[in-house]
């Protein structure tokens, strides 16, 4: 890679659209997101908000009434939009991978878990079936799975949830491949296995030198693991950041919002207040804010305006009307002082 593309993958103004009979929805409005090696990326928001269509688009899994409608995807300097069917089988598995929700759904439950494993590795790469096999025990072991011989034997309902995660990410690594993928990996999981996954996957990435994009509605999940965080609501990114900046100067009242109902270590006995209202129905999509019809703080201009990203810090983003009133207020004082 040269300087110019230091980053492994560049989004730039991204529209995806789903074509119904009730009309298009807007699923991802102009999302734009850099990623560099080795680097995890978070992408926070409720269910709807657009984050797996996003990470969908990158990879163009999208379903048959999905459509890319406009802006970029570059792989290493190159627009993977303009790529054709042949070229996006050799970018899937081998350069970028992704883990599924739910593991369940994502096996065939009428192929042992080996000749997955297998099938994917012989797709992707020239190894032989010898090679394939050998490859699939040993991606088996690397994700702690016990006994990877006679689990390479079983059948995906024979396994735990636990254990059926782990294959889906041993499937997803199995090509060693530069970006992953993770699209709310620990949803189906109890707490302690939730913990185990997501430090193997932080392992993984230390030995393997990927980098991960983390799609989850948990800002629980991502609060260690992640360089930056995007936060998404109505297919836009409202605010983005570092964790730091997103759990302890947040500055979009929607992720106010979200932070007030996750439990506090430090105060277990607070409150916690939900978000009001519903989620936006992307089919009538506001003039102004998209959250502005759930905002406990919107303004007249809330209404009418898209608010612009502003720069709160170096590494901070936000899309808020607040911080402009905040802005105009604290010059105010200081032109008064």
């Amino acid at each position: 890679m040269s300087e110019e593309t230091k980053y492994i993958l560049e989004v730039k103004d991204l529209h995806t659209s789903f074509f119904t009979d009730a009309g298009e929805v807007c699923a991802v409005n102009g999302i734009s997101f850099t990623l560099e090696p080795g680097k995890t990326l978070g992408i926070v928001g409720e269910s709807g908000s657009g984050k797996s269509v996003t990470a969908y688009s990158v990879m163009q899994i999208l379903a048959e009434t999905g459509k890319i409608t406009g802006g970029e995807v570059l792989y290493k300097g190159e627009d993977i939009t303009k790529w054709d069917k042949k070229q996006m089988q050799g970018f899937r598995g081998s350069k970028c991978s992704i883990i599924f929700q739910d593991p369940m759904t994502s096996l065939n439950p009428v192929f042992t878990v080996g000749s997955q494993l297998k099938e994917a590795i012989l797709l992707h790469t020239d190894k032989n079936k010898k090679e394939a096999y050998d490859r699939a025990v040993e991606m088996l072991t690397l994700v702690g799975v016990n006994e990877p011989e006679s689990r390479m034997k079983q059948y995906p309902h024979e396994l735990s949830g636990g254990m059926r995660q782990r294959v889906m990410i041993a499937m997803a690594l199995a090509c060693e491949p530069d970006i992953l993928i993770a699209d709310e990996p620990t949803t189906a999981l109890d707490v302690t296995i939730q913990a185990q996954i997501l430090e193997l996957m932080m392992e993984l990435q230390e030995k393997l030198g990927m980098a991960i994009i983390m799609v989850t509605h948990d800002l629980g999940v991502i609060a260690s693991m992640c360089d930056e965080i995007l936060v998404m609501y109505g297919g836009r990114v409202c605010e983005r950041g570092t964790a730091d900046d997103i759990f302890y100067r947040s500055a979009h009242e929607y992720t106010k919002g979200l932070l007030r109902s996750i439990p506090k270590n430090d105060n277990l006995n607070e409150k916690l207040i939900p978000i009001g209202g519903t989620p936006i129905n992307l089919l009538q999509m506001p003039e102004g804010c998209a959250f502005c019809p759930r905002c406990e703080n919107a303004m007249k201009i809330c209404l009418t305006k898209q608010p612009e990203e502003l720069r709160v810090s170096e590494t901070h983003l936000a899309s808020c009307f607040m911080n402009v009133k905040e802005l105009f207020e604290a010059q105010g004082e200081e032109a008064n002082g």
